[in-house]
């Protein structure tokens, strides 16, 4: 599909008051942890990167872009931008982009990623439809990158520091490189952090300009509860403008973003109404579950009571046709001494459950599971009483952080519940 920059509204600011995108949640793991992203708030009166209501499978996705396209034939953009990374889910990213390109062949097709994956699935893309790919590039030298990112993992490789922001960059690069050789439009955000890389944008753009890249968005940060930078300041309105100015010596620059959820719908600045997230919900129910397992730490299969430190194993549980949960399983947990590596291990060995009931949990594989796309609880009580509503996404009493903000939260990512 030839590129169409002017439908496209977020790389076309004349498109933003005439054509709505939507973004399809399908991508709930992440391969990088920035030190700025937290994704355990889901409230519905925030708009950012990292938020959603839900995720969908792909043939999910297809339907609800069938019925948000019938309600609005204004929109010209289906995208997915998280709420993790589009690459590190990257058959489902494929799937979807398949399943929507072949229903809807006059539908430009979006994929944000932060492009650690990008040059193994830039062919791919091109070949599902793909016609734009934002790529968030945060620095172009590792001695800034660094500060930027708690960890990056590539495969069962964990990297951390300058180790880490060299590869991100490495791959970035190859990626960009690839995807424009195939004709695919390539936009790049860049988060600015105060202190760290706000001085670094004319850098970036100037060299992704050379790889091809056809415009940049300079995103203020979000200082985020629960995140490494949740103390740092937003930048300024000088500070913005001072880091715009140097990258639009070298791209043009978009400076009407909002900052969209994963699941944002219609016109870019406009908020998702209740319609809206009832169809998005609708859609999430009404089809079967990829993840339909309960994960369980528990000493004596009775009670949820052992902390994931100590487990060495984990009781599996899953609904029967009579809608009731029994255990299916036992699966033995990663052995202890790997550091990180054990947490993303757990992570793959429960890639088929939606939640994980534990005792007590640190803050470390509370970060890395949560990438994974678990919902993790820490709680206690009976296992009967509590596999319900942790396959239900419902609330569970001393959960160490609140999944769903309150309705009267005013969507300040301050983590309000």
């Amino acid at each position: 599909m030839p590129t169409n920059n002017a439908a496209h509204p977020c790389f076309s600011a004349e498109a933003k008051h005439t054509n709505s995108r939507m973004h399809v949640p399908v991508a709930p793991k992440c391969n990088v942890q920035c030190h700025y992203c937290n994704r355990a708030y889901d409230c519905v009166s925030e708009s950012r990167p990292g938020v959603t209501s839900t995720v969908l499978e792909p043939w999910q996705a297809e339907r609800y872009a069938d019925e948000i396209i019938a309600a609005d034939p204004s929109t010209t953009v289906v995208g997915i931008a998280g709420p993790g990374d589009a690459l590190a889910n990257a058959d489902a990213t494929l799937e979807t982009m398949r399943l929507v390109h072949a229903a809807h062949p006059d539908v430009a097709l979006c994929v944000a990623t932060n492009g650690l994956a990008l040059p193994a699935h830039a062919d791919a893309l091109a070949d599902a439809g793909v016609s734009h790919v934002t790529v968030t590039v945060n620095a172009v030298d590792p001695e800034i990158g660094k500060w930027l990112y708690a960890w990056i993992r590539d495969g069962k490789n964990v990297f951390r520091g300058r180790a880490a922001a060299e590869l991100l960059w490495a791959r970035q690069r190859d990626g960009i490189a690839r995807l424009v050789a195939r004709g695919v439009a390539v936009k790049i955000n860049t988060i600015v952090v105060p202190g760290i890389n706000d001085q670094h944008t004319g850098a970036i753009a100037e060299t992704c300009k050379q790889l091809g890249a056809t415009i940049h968005n300079c995103m203020a940060l979000v200082p985020v509860a629960g995140s490494e930078f949740s103390d740092v300041p937003e930048p300024s309105e000088a500070e913005m403008t001072a880091a715009r100015a140097a990258a639009a010596a070298h791209l043009p620059q978009m400076e009407h973003c909002a900052r969209c959820r994963a699941d944002a719908v219609g016109r870019i600045g406009a908020p998702m109404g209740p319609a809206q997230f009832t169809i998005l919900e609708r859609h999430a129910s009404a089809a079967r579950p990829g993840r339909d397992r309960v994960a369980v730490a528990s000493q004596e299969g009775m009670f949820v009571n052992q902390h994931l430190g100590e487990a060495t194993e984990l009781l599996i549980f899953a609904q029967n046709e009579s809608g009731d949960f029994v255990q299916v399983g036992v699966r033995q947990a990663p052995e202890a001494g790997t550091g990180a590596a054990r947490w993303h291990d757990l992570g793959d060995l429960l890639e088929d459950c939606r939640a994980l009931l534990v005792g007590g949990i640190g803050p470390s594989p509370t970060e890395i599971l949560r990438a994974s796309g678990l919902r993790v609880f820490e709680t206690e009580g009976l296992v009967e009483d509590l596999v319900p509503k942790a396959f239900a996404g419902g609330e569970i009493r001393k959960l160490a952080k609140a999944f769903r903000c309150g309705d009267g939260c005013g969507g300040n990512a301050k983590g309000c519940a």
